[in-house]
Protein backbone atom coordinates (compact mmCIF):
# COMPACT_ATOMS: atom_id res chain seq x y z
CA UNK A 1 0.00 0.00 0.00
CA UNK A 2 1.17 3.15 -0.63
CA UNK A 3 -0.25 7.06 -0.34
CA UNK A 4 -2.14 7.88 -4.00
CA UNK A 5 -3.28 11.44 -2.90
CA UNK A 6 -2.92 14.44 -0.58
CA UNK A 7 -6.11 16.48 -0.14
CA UNK A 8 -6.10 20.10 2.32
CA UNK A 9 -8.75 20.98 4.26
CA UNK A 10 -9.54 24.15 6.56
CA UNK A 11 -5.88 25.36 6.97
CA UNK A 12 -3.69 26.52 10.63
CA UNK A 13 -6.06 23.88 12.10
CA UNK A 14 -5.78 21.34 14.91
CA UNK A 15 -7.73 18.22 14.13
CA UNK A 16 -9.19 15.72 16.88
CA UNK A 17 -10.50 12.80 15.28
CA UNK A 18 -13.39 10.66 16.39
CA UNK A 19 -13.20 7.95 14.52
CA UNK A 20 -16.41 6.39 12.52
CA UNK A 21 -18.59 5.03 14.86
CA UNK A 22 -19.54 1.37 13.69
CA UNK A 23 -18.92 -0.92 10.14
CA UNK A 24 -20.21 0.76 7.83
CA UNK A 25 -20.76 4.08 9.67
CA UNK A 26 -18.83 7.08 7.74
CA UNK A 27 -20.09 9.77 9.88
CA UNK A 28 -16.04 11.56 10.44
CA UNK A 29 -16.50 13.90 12.94
CA UNK A 30 -13.94 16.46 14.11
CA UNK A 31 -13.28 18.64 17.13
CA UNK A 32 -10.51 21.15 15.54
CA UNK A 33 -9.00 24.29 17.72
CA UNK A 34 -7.92 27.15 15.47
CA UNK A 35 -6.32 30.06 15.55
CA UNK A 36 -7.40 32.78 13.52
CA UNK A 37 -4.23 34.64 11.92
CA UNK A 38 -6.40 38.27 11.31
CA UNK A 39 -7.55 38.39 15.46
CA UNK A 40 -5.64 35.96 17.08
CA UNK A 41 -8.38 35.07 19.11
CA UNK A 42 -9.10 31.19 19.58
CA UNK A 43 -12.31 29.33 18.00
CA UNK A 44 -13.21 25.77 18.94
CA UNK A 45 -15.31 24.05 16.54
CA UNK A 46 -17.07 20.57 15.22
CA UNK A 47 -16.99 19.79 11.67
CA UNK A 48 -19.05 16.85 10.07
CA UNK A 49 -17.76 15.62 6.63
CA UNK A 50 -20.31 15.22 4.23
CA UNK A 51 -20.94 11.35 3.89
CA UNK A 52 -23.15 8.99 3.44
CA UNK A 53 -24.88 7.21 6.83
CA UNK A 54 -26.14 4.21 7.27
CA UNK A 55 -30.19 3.11 8.50
CA UNK A 56 -28.81 2.20 11.47
CA UNK A 57 -28.22 4.58 14.00
CA UNK A 58 -24.79 4.39 15.01
CA UNK A 59 -22.53 4.75 18.04
CA UNK A 60 -18.68 5.98 18.94
CA UNK A 61 -19.36 5.44 22.63
CA UNK A 62 -15.40 6.97 24.16
CA UNK A 63 -11.77 7.68 22.83
CA UNK A 64 -11.32 6.03 19.55
CA UNK A 65 -14.32 4.45 19.83
CA UNK A 66 -14.31 1.10 22.23
CA UNK A 67 -11.09 0.09 21.07
CA UNK A 68 -12.55 -0.97 17.78
CA UNK A 69 -10.29 -1.49 14.89
CA UNK A 70 -10.50 0.13 11.45
CA UNK A 71 -13.91 0.07 9.43
CA UNK A 72 -15.28 -1.15 6.87
CA UNK A 73 -15.43 -0.19 3.64
CA UNK A 74 -17.84 3.51 3.21
CA UNK A 75 -18.24 6.74 1.62
CA UNK A 76 -15.89 8.93 2.33
CA UNK A 77 -14.48 11.98 0.51
CA UNK A 78 -11.25 12.39 -0.51
CA UNK A 79 -11.67 16.14 -1.11
CA UNK A 80 -13.20 18.69 1.31
CA UNK A 81 -12.83 22.57 1.98
CA UNK A 82 -15.00 24.79 3.70
CA UNK A 83 -17.23 24.85 0.50
CA UNK A 84 -16.82 21.16 -0.90
CA UNK A 85 -18.06 18.14 0.67
CA UNK A 86 -19.34 19.43 4.48
CA UNK A 87 -22.48 18.67 5.76
CA UNK A 88 -22.26 21.51 8.86
CA UNK A 89 -19.37 23.13 11.06
CA UNK A 90 -20.71 24.46 14.30
CA UNK A 91 -18.87 26.91 16.40
CA UNK A 92 -18.31 25.77 20.24
CA UNK A 93 -17.25 27.55 23.44
CA UNK A 94 -13.40 27.72 24.74
CA UNK A 95 -11.34 25.91 23.93
CA UNK A 96 -11.44 22.00 23.46
CA UNK A 97 -8.97 19.32 22.94
CA UNK A 98 -11.36 15.54 23.58
CA UNK A 99 -12.97 13.95 20.80
CA UNK A 100 -16.67 13.63 20.02
CA UNK A 101 -18.41 10.72 20.99
CA UNK A 102 -21.60 9.65 18.92
CA UNK A 103 -25.12 8.05 20.57
CA UNK A 104 -27.53 7.52 17.86
CA UNK A 105 -28.35 10.94 16.15
CA UNK A 106 -26.51 13.03 18.51
CA UNK A 107 -22.57 13.86 19.44
CA UNK A 108 -21.10 15.22 22.48
CA UNK A 109 -17.86 16.91 23.30
CA UNK A 110 -16.29 19.16 26.37
CA UNK A 111 -14.62 22.23 26.44
CA UNK A 112 -13.43 24.59 29.15
CA UNK A 113 -13.68 28.43 29.67
CA UNK A 114 -12.30 31.10 31.59
CA UNK A 115 -8.72 32.08 32.85
CA UNK A 116 -8.32 29.24 35.06
CA UNK A 117 -10.96 26.68 32.95
CA UNK A 118 -13.09 27.59 35.60
CA UNK A 119 -16.36 26.53 33.36
CA UNK A 120 -16.36 23.25 32.04
CA UNK A 121 -18.60 22.59 29.23
CA UNK A 122 -20.52 19.40 27.72
CA UNK A 123 -22.63 20.37 24.35
CA UNK A 124 -24.52 18.14 22.86
CA UNK A 125 -25.23 18.46 18.92
CA UNK A 126 -27.43 17.27 16.46
CA UNK A 127 -25.74 14.60 14.09
CA UNK A 128 -27.62 15.63 11.20
CA UNK A 129 -27.44 19.61 10.78
CA UNK A 130 -24.57 20.33 13.79
CA UNK A 131 -27.27 22.48 16.19
CA UNK A 132 -26.52 22.77 19.35
CA UNK A 133 -29.13 20.91 21.32
CA UNK A 134 -27.94 21.71 24.83
CA UNK A 135 -25.41 23.20 27.10
CA UNK A 136 -24.59 22.12 30.13
CA UNK A 137 -22.19 24.12 32.10
CA UNK A 138 -20.20 22.73 35.08
CA UNK A 139 -18.11 24.98 37.53
CA UNK A 140 -14.91 23.26 37.93
CA UNK A 141 -14.11 22.36 41.54
CA UNK A 142 -9.95 22.51 41.00
CA UNK A 143 -9.55 25.79 38.97
CA UNK A 144 -6.08 25.58 36.80
CA UNK A 145 -5.08 28.69 34.47
CA UNK A 146 -5.74 28.08 30.77
CA UNK A 147 -2.56 27.62 29.39
CA UNK A 148 -2.39 26.11 25.63
CA UNK A 149 0.98 24.10 27.03
CA UNK A 150 -2.04 22.83 29.66
CA UNK A 151 -4.31 19.69 28.75
CA UNK A 152 -7.85 22.18 28.06
CA UNK A 153 -11.04 19.18 28.38
CA UNK A 154 -8.33 16.83 26.76
CA UNK A 155 -9.67 13.67 28.08
CA UNK A 156 -12.87 12.25 26.29
CA UNK A 157 -16.13 11.49 27.33
CA UNK A 158 -18.20 8.06 27.31
CA UNK A 159 -21.20 7.77 26.23
CA UNK A 160 -24.08 4.78 26.47
CA UNK A 161 -27.65 4.27 26.20
CA UNK A 162 -28.77 6.61 29.22
CA UNK A 163 -26.59 9.08 30.00
CA UNK A 164 -22.62 10.53 29.03
CA UNK A 165 -20.25 11.14 31.37
CA UNK A 166 -17.98 14.26 31.08
CA UNK A 167 -14.46 14.05 32.60
CA UNK A 168 -12.63 17.16 33.01
CA UNK A 169 -8.52 17.06 34.22
CA UNK A 170 -9.49 19.09 37.01
CA UNK A 171 -10.63 15.65 38.42
CA UNK A 172 -14.60 16.52 37.98
CA UNK A 173 -16.80 13.40 36.58
CA UNK A 174 -20.11 15.10 35.23
CA UNK A 175 -22.71 12.19 34.72
CA UNK A 176 -25.51 13.63 32.50
CA UNK A 177 -28.86 12.48 30.69
CA UNK A 178 -28.97 12.65 26.34
CA UNK A 179 -30.90 15.90 27.33
CA UNK A 180 -28.41 17.47 29.32
CA UNK A 181 -30.28 16.98 33.04
CA UNK A 182 -27.36 16.60 35.57
CA UNK A 183 -27.94 13.17 37.46
CA UNK A 184 -24.87 13.22 39.74
CA UNK A 185 -21.08 14.43 39.78
CA UNK A 186 -18.01 13.50 41.69
CA UNK A 187 -14.74 15.30 42.23
CA UNK A 188 -11.62 13.28 42.57
CA UNK A 189 -9.57 15.77 43.12
CA UNK A 190 -11.65 16.61 46.74
CA UNK A 191 -11.01 12.49 47.08
CA UNK A 192 -7.64 12.19 46.39
CA UNK A 193 -6.02 15.55 45.94
CA UNK A 194 -4.91 18.14 43.22
CA UNK A 195 -3.20 16.20 40.17
CA UNK A 196 0.08 16.74 39.36
CA UNK A 197 1.27 16.98 35.96
CA UNK A 198 3.24 19.31 33.87
CA UNK A 199 1.31 19.04 30.82
CA UNK A 200 -2.36 18.48 32.87
CA UNK A 201 -4.44 14.90 32.72
CA UNK A 202 -5.42 13.70 29.42
CA UNK A 203 -6.28 10.48 29.71
CA UNK A 204 -9.50 9.24 28.79
CA UNK A 205 -11.88 7.27 30.51
CA UNK A 206 -13.00 4.01 29.35
CA UNK A 207 -16.24 2.14 30.16
CA UNK A 208 -18.13 -0.83 31.56
CA UNK A 209 -22.02 -1.72 32.05
CA UNK A 210 -21.96 -0.32 35.31
CA UNK A 211 -19.03 1.69 35.63
CA UNK A 212 -16.91 4.47 34.69
CA UNK A 213 -12.87 3.53 34.84
CA UNK A 214 -10.55 6.75 34.85
CA UNK A 215 -6.52 6.48 35.02
CA UNK A 216 -4.83 8.66 37.72
CA UNK A 217 -1.50 8.64 36.95
CA UNK A 218 0.97 11.71 37.61
CA UNK A 219 3.74 13.05 40.23
CA UNK A 220 1.80 12.25 43.21
CA UNK A 221 -0.28 9.52 44.06
CA UNK A 222 -1.63 7.67 40.97
CA UNK A 223 -4.46 5.05 40.91
CA UNK A 224 -6.83 3.48 38.75
CA UNK A 225 -10.79 4.23 39.77
CA UNK A 226 -13.99 2.67 39.14
CA UNK A 227 -16.79 5.25 39.93
CA UNK A 228 -20.32 4.15 39.94
CA UNK A 229 -22.90 4.82 36.73
CA UNK A 230 -25.64 4.83 39.18
CA UNK A 231 -24.56 7.20 41.75
CA UNK A 232 -21.14 8.26 41.45
CA UNK A 233 -19.77 6.34 44.01
CA UNK A 234 -16.54 4.55 44.02
CA UNK A 235 -16.30 1.17 43.21
CA UNK A 236 -12.96 0.22 43.24
CA UNK A 237 -9.52 2.07 44.05
CA UNK A 238 -6.37 0.36 42.40
CA UNK A 239 -3.26 2.25 43.75
CA UNK A 240 -0.26 2.75 41.51
CA UNK A 241 3.35 3.62 41.50
CA UNK A 242 3.89 7.61 40.93
CA UNK A 243 4.66 8.20 37.46
CA UNK A 244 4.21 10.48 34.74
CA UNK A 245 1.52 10.00 32.01
CA UNK A 246 -0.71 10.77 29.36
CA UNK A 247 -1.61 7.48 28.43
CA UNK A 248 -5.37 5.92 28.21
CA UNK A 249 -6.62 2.71 28.95
CA UNK A 250 -7.90 0.30 26.98
CA UNK A 251 -10.66 -2.23 27.59
CA UNK A 252 -9.68 -5.63 26.25
CA UNK A 253 -10.41 -9.12 26.00
CA UNK A 254 -7.41 -11.23 26.67
CA UNK A 255 -7.27 -15.57 27.07
CA UNK A 256 -10.97 -14.86 27.61
CA UNK A 257 -10.61 -12.55 30.32
CA UNK A 258 -11.87 -9.01 30.03
CA UNK A 259 -8.94 -6.30 31.09
CA UNK A 260 -8.04 -2.78 31.69
CA UNK A 261 -4.99 -2.45 29.94
CA UNK A 262 -2.48 0.09 31.12
CA UNK A 263 -0.16 1.32 29.00
CA UNK A 264 2.22 4.02 31.17
CA UNK A 265 5.53 5.14 32.09
CA UNK A 266 7.63 1.99 31.96
CA UNK A 267 4.78 -1.05 32.76
CA UNK A 268 2.22 -2.52 31.10
CA UNK A 269 -0.61 -3.18 33.85
CA UNK A 270 -3.95 -5.38 33.43
CA UNK A 271 -6.85 -5.52 35.71
CA UNK A 272 -9.95 -7.09 36.11
CA UNK A 273 -12.69 -4.22 35.73
CA UNK A 274 -14.78 -5.84 38.28
CA UNK A 275 -13.16 -5.45 41.04
CA UNK A 276 -9.80 -3.69 40.14
CA UNK A 277 -7.33 -6.50 41.09
CA UNK A 278 -4.41 -6.22 38.91
CA UNK A 279 -3.92 -9.55 36.68
CA UNK A 280 -0.29 -9.20 35.60
CA UNK A 281 2.09 -6.32 35.37
CA UNK A 282 4.85 -6.76 32.62
CA UNK A 283 7.88 -4.36 32.50
CA UNK A 284 10.12 -4.75 29.16
CA UNK A 285 9.07 -1.34 28.01
CA UNK A 286 9.82 2.09 28.51
CA UNK A 287 8.77 5.52 26.81
CA UNK A 288 4.99 5.00 26.57
CA UNK A 289 3.53 8.00 28.29
CA UNK A 290 1.34 9.29 25.14
CA UNK A 291 -0.23 5.93 23.34
CA UNK A 292 -3.45 4.11 24.45
CA UNK A 293 -3.41 -0.09 22.78
CA UNK A 294 -5.26 -1.27 20.43
CA UNK A 295 -6.51 -4.52 19.48
CA UNK A 296 -3.88 -7.14 16.92
CA UNK A 297 -5.94 -9.73 16.46
CA UNK A 298 -7.02 -12.36 18.81
CA UNK A 299 -5.74 -12.05 22.44
CA UNK A 300 -3.15 -9.34 20.81
CA UNK A 301 -2.22 -5.56 20.74
CA UNK A 302 -0.23 -3.28 19.84
CA UNK A 303 1.67 -0.84 22.00
CA UNK A 304 4.04 2.14 21.35
CA UNK A 305 6.85 4.23 22.91
CA UNK A 306 8.08 7.85 21.71
CA UNK A 307 11.97 8.22 22.28
CA UNK A 308 10.83 12.01 23.56
CA UNK A 309 11.09 15.75 21.58
CA UNK A 310 15.18 15.16 22.73
CA UNK A 311 15.47 11.44 22.50
CA UNK A 312 15.50 11.25 26.30
CA UNK A 313 13.79 7.95 25.92
CA UNK A 314 15.62 6.69 22.97
CA UNK A 315 16.30 3.33 24.94
CA UNK A 316 13.13 2.43 26.12
CA UNK A 317 11.23 3.23 22.77
CA UNK A 318 13.50 0.81 20.66
CA UNK A 319 12.21 -2.02 22.66
CA UNK A 320 8.66 -0.70 23.40
CA UNK A 321 6.96 -0.44 19.78
CA UNK A 322 5.02 -3.76 19.69
CA UNK A 323 2.83 -6.62 19.55
CA UNK A 324 1.97 -7.86 22.83
CA UNK A 325 0.26 -11.45 23.05
CA UNK A 326 -1.53 -12.82 26.31
CA UNK A 327 -2.12 -16.10 27.29
CA UNK A 328 -3.11 -17.85 30.02
CA UNK A 329 -2.83 -21.16 31.77
CA UNK A 330 -4.68 -21.66 34.62
CA UNK A 331 -4.24 -19.38 37.21
CA UNK A 332 -0.89 -17.92 35.02
CA UNK A 333 -0.61 -14.96 32.88
CA UNK A 334 2.25 -15.48 29.92
CA UNK A 335 2.77 -12.19 28.24
CA UNK A 336 5.14 -12.02 24.76
CA UNK A 337 6.29 -9.88 22.43
CA UNK A 338 6.13 -11.86 19.48
CA UNK A 339 7.66 -8.93 17.42
CA UNK A 340 8.70 -5.64 17.96
CA UNK A 341 10.24 -2.50 15.61
CA UNK A 342 13.57 -0.83 16.31
CA UNK A 343 12.20 2.02 13.78
CA UNK A 344 8.96 2.52 14.05
CA UNK A 345 7.72 5.23 17.12
CA UNK A 346 5.12 7.47 17.63
CA UNK A 347 4.35 10.86 19.24
CA UNK A 348 0.68 10.96 20.25
CA UNK A 349 -1.04 8.95 17.86
CA UNK A 350 -1.56 5.33 18.74
CA UNK A 351 -0.42 2.80 16.30
CA UNK A 352 -3.49 0.39 14.80
CA UNK A 353 -3.91 -2.59 12.34
CA UNK A 354 -5.61 -2.34 9.09
CA UNK A 355 -5.42 -5.20 6.83
CA UNK A 356 -3.11 -7.59 7.71
CA UNK A 357 -0.41 -4.20 8.59
CA UNK A 358 0.43 -2.22 11.75
CA UNK A 359 0.79 1.51 11.25
CA UNK A 360 2.60 4.08 13.22
CA UNK A 361 3.04 7.60 12.60
CA UNK A 362 5.64 10.23 14.28
CA UNK A 363 5.67 13.77 14.97
CA UNK A 364 7.24 14.65 11.49
CA UNK A 365 4.54 12.89 10.20
CA UNK A 366 6.41 9.81 8.89
CA UNK A 367 4.59 6.85 8.55
CA UNK A 368 6.06 3.00 9.21
CA UNK A 369 3.78 0.09 7.73
CA UNK A 370 4.29 -2.93 9.07
CA UNK A 371 3.30 -6.74 8.56
CA UNK A 372 1.36 -7.37 11.83
CA UNK A 373 2.06 -10.98 11.69
CA UNK A 374 5.96 -10.99 11.38
CA UNK A 375 7.16 -7.73 12.21
CA UNK A 376 8.93 -7.10 9.01
CA UNK A 377 8.49 -3.17 7.93
CA UNK A 378 7.19 -2.76 4.28
CA UNK A 379 8.13 0.75 4.03
CA UNK A 380 8.51 4.44 5.70
CA UNK A 381 7.07 7.31 4.36
CA UNK A 382 6.33 11.08 4.93
CA UNK A 383 3.08 13.36 4.95
CA UNK A 384 3.84 16.75 4.50
CA UNK A 385 2.43 17.57 8.09
CA UNK A 386 2.87 16.35 11.69
CA UNK A 387 0.53 14.08 12.75
CA UNK A 388 -0.95 14.22 16.16
CA UNK A 389 -4.12 12.24 15.57
CA UNK A 390 -5.03 8.67 15.45
CA UNK A 391 -5.30 8.35 11.73
CA UNK A 392 -8.95 7.00 10.34
CA UNK A 393 -8.87 3.57 7.94
CA UNK A 394 -11.77 3.09 5.76
CA UNK A 395 -11.55 0.24 2.95
CA UNK A 396 -8.43 0.37 0.82
CA UNK A 397 -7.61 4.07 2.80
CA UNK A 398 -6.23 5.18 5.62
CA UNK A 399 -6.17 9.21 6.21
CA UNK A 400 -3.57 10.90 7.90
CA UNK A 401 -4.96 13.84 9.41
CA UNK A 402 -1.86 16.64 9.55
CA UNK A 403 -2.01 19.18 12.40
CA UNK A 404 -1.98 22.31 10.02
CA UNK A 405 -5.15 20.92 8.42
CA UNK A 406 -3.87 18.73 5.55
CA UNK A 407 -4.93 15.08 5.12
CA UNK A 408 -2.73 12.35 3.01
CA UNK A 409 -4.67 9.41 2.21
Amino acid sequence: MSFDCEHSCVSSACWQLSRPAIPGFAAAVLSREKTSALRNRPMFGLLLLALLLPADPPAWPGFLGAGATPIEPASIPLTWSPSQNVAWDASLPGHGQSSPVIWNDRAFVTSVVGENKETCHTVCLSLADGAILWDHQHQSTAPDPNSVYISRAAPTPVVDGNHVFAFFECGDLVALTHDGRQVWTTSLSKLYGRFVNKFGLSSSPVQTDSAVIVLIDDEGPSCLVAISKADGSILWKTDRTSRTSWSSPALLTLAGQPQVIVSSAGTIDSYDPATGKQLWTYADIGGNTATTPLPAGPDSFLVAASPGRSGENSAGAQKSNALIKVTRDGDQWKIEKPWMSSEATPSWASPFVHQGYAYWVNRVGVVYCIDAATGEQKYAQRTKQSCWATPLAIGERIYFFGKEGATTV
